[in-house]
């Protein structure tokens, strides 16, 4: 089977992908990866060379959610389509929302991982302003046109529903993490995070002032400097900057507790890893984090700093508890496995195979065709690099 899958290089969309792609080489499927957002980066670039079933044609494209996209999703789209009449896949895989309306000729799975309205919801605590509607109606073109829809979790798809519904038909399929990957070691006394440090949805200013009272240090990994350049300052934690995959596993195996006061996280793949890696969780208590964590985290109101500060003292003050809490977490995260993650894409990918018509191209729904489209414009902004990963 050849799957032609989009992601973007800037999020954990990245690391899902190639996780999915690696889970389902054993059952004979093929990736070609088509990345936009950013190029690859050089510890990108040696992942991706690690996965012989992928082969990856980057982009420098904007992505649907950054400033001023719409131009270059045209762009990207008249790419997307030239690479599916020469891979001649038997499924799209879209992580991405817009380009579910283009006409393609394999049938369409749409992958909603986040959105914009729903992060300004959970974010800003109101529905995003009219300087987003017309990123409404692209994203609810692309999710009406799929043949099938899946989320990592219910709070997700729910939310889907209900930004941009009535949707297509819809699945949940939690996203997994390769366990050896991620082994503990012995605890050490910090806290740590990690993602994206400019995304106001991590809530890192929380963590960054209750780490002042804390009597561990608190250590923070990922990207202070956002999309458009500016950067993210906190005080009372070390940054320790963007760390390789290997570098951050280390981290992870190191700490004691792993915390997040996420305010919006759709899944929680560094989560996931944090669990896999022995860590106590101190995490945001939002719809999907109790989805997918139960009662293996300490949940805190994200919006809380004084509940945030006294769950850290807690957990760092009762070793007993701190390492009852780090087994459930690890035991939690061992039933997130790539093999149930790729045995649910394995079954999506079948479905919309039997119910796809005869090969031809399909004809969008109307009021669901791409604003922009036409064939094969040149762009100064996305090139594809054609890296080839694999034979």
């Amino acid at each position: 089977m050849n799957i032609l899958m989009t992601a973007d290089t800037v999020g954990g969309v990245w690391t899902y992908a190639l996780e999915l792609a690696r889970a389902l080489a054993p059952h004979g499927v093929r990736v070609a990866l088509a990345t936009m957002g950013a190029p690859l980066s050089a510890s990108q670039r040696e992942e991706a060379a690690g996965v012989p079933s992928v082969t990856v044609h980057s982009s420098r494209y904007k992505l649907e959610w950054m400033d001023q996209p719409w131009e270059d999703v045209a762009r990207a789209g008249d790419w997307l389509l030239d690479l599916e009449r020469r891979v001649r896949p038997d499924v799209v895989h879209l992580n991405g929302y817009a380009h579910g309306a283009l006409p393609w000729r394999a049938p369409v799975v749409l992958v909603g991982h986040s959105c914009v309205l729903s992060w300004w919801r959970a974010v800003k605590g109101g529905d995003a302003p009219a300087d987003w509607d017309h990123y409404r109606q692209e994203v609810t073109a692309g999710l009406r046109a799929a043949d099938l829809i899946l989320a990592p979790t219910r709070a997700m798809r729910d939310a889907l529903d209900d930004h941009y519904g009535p949707l297509p038909p819809s699945r949940v399929v939690p996203n997994g993490r390769t366990p050896s990957l991620f082994p503990p070691h012995a605890k050490e006394p910090f806290v740590l995070s990690a993602g994206r440090l400019w995304d106001e949805a991590k809530n890192v200013g929380a963590l960054a002032w209750a780490a002042g009272s804390l009597p561990w240090p608190v250590c923070v990994a990922g990207d202070a400097r956002g999309p458009e350049g500016g950067m993210a300052q906190f005080a009372n934690v070390e940054l320790l900057g963007v760390l390789p995959p290997h570098t951050l596993a280390g981290w992870l195996g190191r700490a004691a507790i792993y915390a997040l006061p996420a305010r919006y996280e759709p899944f929680g793949l560094s989560v996931l890893e944090a669990g896999l890696a022995g860590c106590a969780l101190v995490l945001g208590d939002i719809p999907s984090l109790r989805e997918v964590w139960g009662d293996a985290a300490v949940f805190v109101p994200p919006d809380d700093v004084e509940a945030l500060r006294g769950a850290l003292h807690g957990l760092i003050s009762d070793e007993e508890r701190r390492r009852a809490m780090a087994g459930r977490a690890r035991e939690r995260a061992l039933t997130y496995t790539p093999e149930r993650m790729a045995a649910g894409y394995l079954a999506a990918y079948q479905t919309v195979m039997r119910a796809a018509p005869s090969p031809g191209v399909k004809t969008p729904t109307p009021g669901n065709e791409l604003p922009g489209y036409s064939p094969a414009k040149e762009s100064p902004f996305g090139t594809e690099e054609g890296m080839a990963c694999g034979s």
